[in-house]
């Protein structure tokens, strides 16, 4: 029984696998005859799409032809009667209005010698002929620079352009676009050159304003008005910089100029520019002021060291000199001095004083290296030899030294530096003066002076005398100086100490405060002057007279 059972199971299970795999093959065929028939609709529907796009682009280039043709035949209807010479309002009694616009792509060199300026911009014109107004599928034609030649355009120029081109490269760097309303766009790639009038009294702090004008070259503003297209006609491109300048502000207006001719229309853009100053700063005020406080060290220099003082004063006035040449070679030659070169002539001055103040040191109150310089009319017979003297007893020799001084006593009251201050010895190794053992007191060797009457001269009649070079002032200067000297070393340290021939002078201590505070102070005004004092922007009146034909 068991084994009828699983016999019997096994043929159940065995029929229900044989209709599974009867109904999987059943739904096989079923899904691949679908496959079949969704792959050839497929086919068909790319044959369909490729035979469309085919007819489409047949269709599209049809059109193209069509159109490029019909454009061909509009522009050949536009210029047929069209007259290039005639202005688009010509017989209207009304002026063509031009409106302008100007984006700047980089401006500079600004130079001061040639006084111009460059930039290189895009500049834009409009304006309405309505001759050239059409109808059509397309809005605007963009059309090639050879149809410059056959439609009227305006005769714009550059009142104050200097060498002004259009770009080539690689092609001539211009654009012509027409709508269907007439209106024109006429573009161009420029490198303008122009004139920029510089007013450099306040160089290098100054301000300056560089225009550029433009109007219609023949026609007057009653045939031809020049507009600013908008309140943003002139840009620059972002990030644009100049080298040497700040710009503030490009005010733009349109203007009349009378001409002989009549009255123009013009445009007018002034570049308002502010200088830096940190280069002249690095390269020259810098320098100066440190050359004038070199030029201040002789001051502390001995007075006696005559070559010092005199090479350190030169020195100081040739490198100022070059400084200043080299600062003068990108300026004009105008006819004013400009703050740079009242600065330079300051600093000049400054180290010229400094050489004229040790000239009236080394005049007035250096005496030599230490000598005691006389005329050879005011030195004392002092030529006996000290040889002759040796072999004289003591009363002789006093004798001989007391006529001697009466003899050659003269009007100066200096002594012979010989004999001045010295002491003779007198003992047995050299010659024997008595006939004992006894060696005699030293004699003093001193020359009696004359007694004269000191008369103190009040100061400001000595300043006189130094400032006139009295010759007679100075050696009178030059006695009293070296007779303190000799009095000074016959006393010794018995009495106040003795005055120095060339010691520090009082000119040298005085030009000590008096030269630095001098120097800072002007430099306070100069730097608020020029720093203060700045002129506003002004619309000046253009003085374009020279330029009517």
């Amino acid at each position: 029984m068991c084994g009828l059972r699983a016999g019997f199971c096994f043929l159940q299970v065995t029929l229900v696998c044989s209709e599974a795999l009867r109904h999987l093959k059943h739904e096989g065929t079923s899904l691949e005859n679908d496959l079949l028939g969704q792959n050839m609709s497929l086919k068909n529907a790319v044959l369909g799409f490729s035979l469309n796009t085919t007819k489409e682009k047949i269709f599209r280039r049809s059109l193209s032809d069509v159109v490029s043709k019909n454009i061909t035949m509009v522009l050949e209807n536009l210029l047929k009667n069209y007259e290039s010479s005639q202005l688009p309002t010509h017989g209207k009694e009304q002026p063509t209005i031009v409106q302008t616009n100007i984006l700047i792509r980089s401006m500079g060199p600004v130079s001061e010698l040639d006084m111009e300026y460059s930039m290189d911009c895009y500049f834009r014109q409009y304006w309405r002929d309505q001759r050239l107004s059409f109808l059509g599928p397309i809005k605007s034609l963009s059309l090639s620079i050879k149809m410059l030649e056959r439609i009227w355009r305006p005769d714009t120029y550059f009142y104050n352009g200097k060498h002004s081109y259009v770009h080539t490269i690689t092609v001539p760097n211009k654009l012509l676009r027409i709508s269907q309303d007439g209106d024109i766009l006429y573009s161009m790639r420029l490198t303008i050159k122009a004139k920029c009038p510089m007013e450099l009294r306040t160089f290098p702090m100054d301000r300056q304003s560089c225009p550029l004008i433009l109007g219609s070259y023949a026609y007057t503003s009653k045939d031809l008005l020049y507009r600013w297209q908008n309140e943003a006609s002139v840009n620059f491109v972002p990030g644009m910089t100049l080298s040497q300048f700040d710009l503030i502000s490009f005010p733009y207006r349109n203007f009349t100029l009378k001409r002989r001719e009549g009255d123009f229309s013009v445009l007018q853009v002034s570049f308002n520019l502010q200088r830096h100053t940190g280069y002249f700063l690095i390269q020259v005020y810098v320098p100066c002021i440190l050359i004038v406080v070199l030029s201040w060290v002789s001051f502390w220099i001995h007075r006696e060291a005559t070559s010092d003082r005199v090479g350190l004063g030169i020195t100081t006035v040739l490198t100022l000199s070059t400084i200043s040449l080299d600062s003068r070679t990108d300026l004009p030659k105008v006819r004013y001095a400009t703050a740079l070169d009242w600065f330079l002539l300051m600093s000049f001055f400054y180290c010229i004083a400094t050489l004229l103040e040790f000239a009236g040191v080394h005049y007035f109150t250096k005496v030599g290296s230490g000598e005691i310089p006389v005329d050879e009319d005011d030195w004392e017979d002092c030529i006996e030899p000290e040889e002759e003297m040796i072999g004289m007893s003591g009363a002789e020799l006093e004798n001989s030294l007391s006529s001697t001084n009466r003899a050659g006593r003269r009007k100066s009251s200096l002594i012979c530096p010989i004999y001045n201050n010295t002491v003779l010895h007198y003992n047995s190794n050299r010659t024997s003066l008595t006939s004992n053992s006894q060696v005699p007191p030293p004699v003093r060797l001193t020359m009696e002076r004359t007694t004269q009457t000191e008369v103190r001269l009040p100061k400001w009649k000595q300043f006189l005398y130094c400032l006139k070079g009295d010759d007679k002032f100075r050696k009178q200067r030059q006695r009293e100086a070296a007779a303190g000297a000799l009095n000074g070393n016959e006393r010794g340290h018995h009495c106040h100490a003795p005055r120095h021939v060339n010691s520090v002078s009082l000119i040298d201590r005085a030009a000590r405060i008096l030269f630095p505070a001098s120097f800072g102070f002007l430099n306070l005004i100069y730097w608020l002057i020029y720093f203060t004092y700045q002129d506003d922007f002004k619309w000046a009146d253009t003085k374009l007279s020279s330029l009517s034909h």
